[in-house]
């Protein structure tokens, strides 16, 4: 399920691609457990928003990242089958919904588990990289 785009009324079929690029590169960053690729994919603001499943909302980068540390130092693997993607794009703001299957092993334990996620995109300005400036993963109800 995907949706097109609109940015002054035109269809946004790049801007789409783009946001899907910069979805991608969170999940690639999060799969490889690395925190310099996770940093990359992020935006360094105070206005940075992540919400991990079952966790408190974490507000700027440097609190975010230091969750995203102690997630990728206590986990030994991350693997996402993610389904229902739809992307969104207005101007300098892009969002994607969808429900991220996760194959886990964290602290010795291995699990599987289905989340809610809604990821957030911003560009300084046109032609410059989507950085993410939102993530909110809920525990899915089925």
């Amino acid at each position: 399920m995907e949706s097109n785009g609109e940015s002054n009324g035109k269809s946004d079929e790049a801007g789409i691609q783009e946001i899907k690029d910069a979805n991608q590169r969170f999940y690639d960053a999060f799969g490889a457990l690395d925190i310099q690729l996770m940093e990359d994919a992020w935006q360094d603001s105070p206005r940075a928003l992540c919400v991990h499943p079952g966790w408190q909302p974490l507000v700027g980068w440097p609190l975010i990242r230091e969750s995203w540390r102690g997630i990728f130092e206590n986990t030994t693997l991350m693997h996402f089958n993610v389904q229902y993607v739809n992307v969104v794009v207005k101007g300098d703001c892009g969002w994607v919904t969808c429900v991220e299957n996760i194959s886990t092993v964290l602290d010795g334990r291995a699990s599987n588990f289905g989340t809610l996620v809604t990821n957030i995109f911003v560009r300084e300005a046109p032609g410059q990289d989507w950085k993410m400036i939102g993530h909110h993963a809920s525990p899915s109800m089925g």
